[in-house]
């Protein structure tokens, strides 16, 4: 049996639904452990990959040459189950790491290297039983360790969002509560991405509403709100390390929301002045800047209008 079967069997003996008993599957974890086809189970590896490391791995020592739109599928229908059930680590070395990162990474878990390091051997099956009766109690730790550090968010009419801990998301508290009262009061918010949860607000009859109909939400910014009494859409981005509304980023957003009949404001958020200024070259014309540490102040890339669409 090679090492792809034996990787499908391996998924299954540890109680991951059909969807995730796949080749797919099996390739996403043989690279997260650097198995080939030729290597022992005895002796594994535990590199922090990106998913185009483990596309690269597929194709290189697999030859398994998936095509670059394979990425979501890697990252939404496996490497998402494999976190949720234990068998990996999301971002281990920064978890308040951007979703939009180039360092965006995965790990295998070390309770699960050890036990995939008994395969095929006689203790697989004790060490086996004696994982599973542990990995809920495991899940369930790292789940509440999340829950501790998560930051909290107040939205207006009351409610409390829980975003994923660090500077990232406390940035993104800070535009949902500091920004949006000061410069669009009384605004509906459509739409919040975090790390932890991409969408963890996501008003599809609000955006439906200014006629911009949505397949998938990977390309949204950070935040959008709808200002009803302007009729304005503004987008904010969060940059705490990457991701600025430069020339590229305000196209996409122009293309994605071009059906828009709501004005459209591009606005980026920075903690401080100086992230800002690690960016200045950076930031698109008739785009806002806003810094967290001055919040009562925006920086207008423009010429000719103060806050508003273009």
């Amino acid at each position: 049996m090679g090492k792809i079967d034996q990787a499908i069997g391996i998924i299954a003996a540890l109680g991951y639904p059909k969807a995730q008993q796949n080749e797919r599957s099996a390739l996403a974890l043989l690279a997260l452990i650097q198995l080939k086809e030729r290597g022992s189970w005895k002796s594994l590896k535990a590199p922090r990959l990106g998913v185009r490391a483990i596309l690269d791995f597929c194709r290189n020592d697999y030859s398994r040459p998936y095509a670059e739109n394979s990425r979501e599928s890697f990252r939404k229908e496996t490497l998402h189950q494999f976190v949720a059930g234990g068998l990996a680590l999301q971002n281990p070395d920064q978890p308040d790491r951007a979703p939009n990162s180039p360092k965006w990474c995965y790990q295998i878990a070390p309770d699960a290297k050890l036990l995939l390091e008994t395969y095929g051997t006689s203790e697989w099956k004790p060490s086996l039983n004696a994982y599973l009766a542990n990995v809920a109690t495991l899940s369930e730790r790292y789940a509440a360790a999340r829950e501790m550090e998560m930051t909290p968010c107040r939205l207006p009419g009351g409610k409390v969002l829980k975003l994923a801990p660090g500077p990232h998301g406390e940035l993104i508290r800070d535009i949902v509560e500091q920004f949006a009262p000061r410069f669009v009061p009384g605004s509906r918010l459509l739409y919040v991405g975090d790390t932890g949860n991409k969408s963890i607000v996501f008003d599809e009859a609000g955006f439906a509403q200014t006629g911009v109909t949505l397949h998938g939400r990977g390309k949204l910014p950070d935040a959008v709100f709808l200002d009803e009494k302007r009729n304005w859409l503004v987008l904010v981005e969060s940059v705490t390390s990457v991701g600025p509304m430069d020339g590229k980023r305000h196209a996409e957003l122009m293309s994605l929301f071009a059906k828009s009949t709501a004005g459209l404001v591009f606005v980026t958020a920075f903690p401080n002045r100086g992230m800002m200024a690690r960016f200045l070259g950076d930031l698109a014309w008739e785009t806002e800047v806003w810094c967290a540490s001055d919040p009562t102040h925006m920086i207008h890339f423009n010429g000719d209008r103060f806050l508003g669409p273009h």
